[in-house]
């Protein structure tokens, strides 16, 4: 199947041609690289992506602003919002908000990652579900990960699931007034500064 953006919503390709609803990896790569929006690859179907709330956009930002500052200078790199992660064994390619890998394999590809370290989505109200779902699933396949990061865009709460020395995934909670701890990168930060210009803190 050629990879044609008018078809390229998996609805609209089902409609169009429900015998090949299929993309390849190859046609979808390409097409990212001329696409005026971004879209992730689930399994064979491509999903366009909404546009972010200026809060969402906002608490990404802050997130991104701090951690390029402490990464800098050293062996790791810090993405957010265009640089896709692939999960082979999941067969996904997907757009974290934040994402930050110090694996130097993940040097040899300039469009996509493969061994991150730490990635962290702003749950919108359409997305929260998927992201604490099917997502999640398909992100703790991913075997260098060491944290997964949910900020929440409505209230004061991040939910930080890390993967302890066994490989279970345990959960820790920062409220307002509590400091964010970042295991995987070594990093720390106010949870106010992480919603500076978005929501006063109680």
């Amino acid at each position: 199947m050629s990879y044609n953006y008018l078809k390229f919503n998996p609805i609209l390709i089902m409609i169009i041609n429900p015998s090949d609803q299929r993309i390849s990896h190859e046609d979808y790569l390409e097409g990212e690289k001329v696409s005026p929006i971004r879209h992730e690859y689930i399994r064979g179907e491509v999903y366009a992506m909404v546009g972010g709330s200026d809060a969402h956009e906002t608490i990404a930002g802050n997130l991104f602003a701090l951690i390029k500052n402490l990464v800098r200078g050293s062996s790791c790199r810090a993405y957010m919002n265009n640089m896709k992660v692939r999960i082979e064994t999941a067969d996904v390619y997907y757009y974290p908000d934040v994402m930050v890998t110090c694996d130097s394999r993940d040097r040899n590809n300039g469009y996509f990652k493969q061994y991150p370290s730490l990635i962290i989505e702003v749950l919108s109200p359409s997305t929260e579900a998927f992201n604490r779902g099917d997502k999640f699933a398909d992100y703790r396949q991913i075997e260098t990960l060491q944290e997964y990061v949910l900020v929440s865009q409505n209230k004061i709460n991040i939910e930080c699931f890390r993967r302890n020395s066994d490989g279970r995934w345990e959960l820790f909670t920062y409220a307002p007034q509590e400091t964010l701890q970042l295991e995987s990168i070594n990093f720390s930060c106010s949870v106010s500064e992480i919603y500076e210009d978005v929501l006063e803190l109680n």
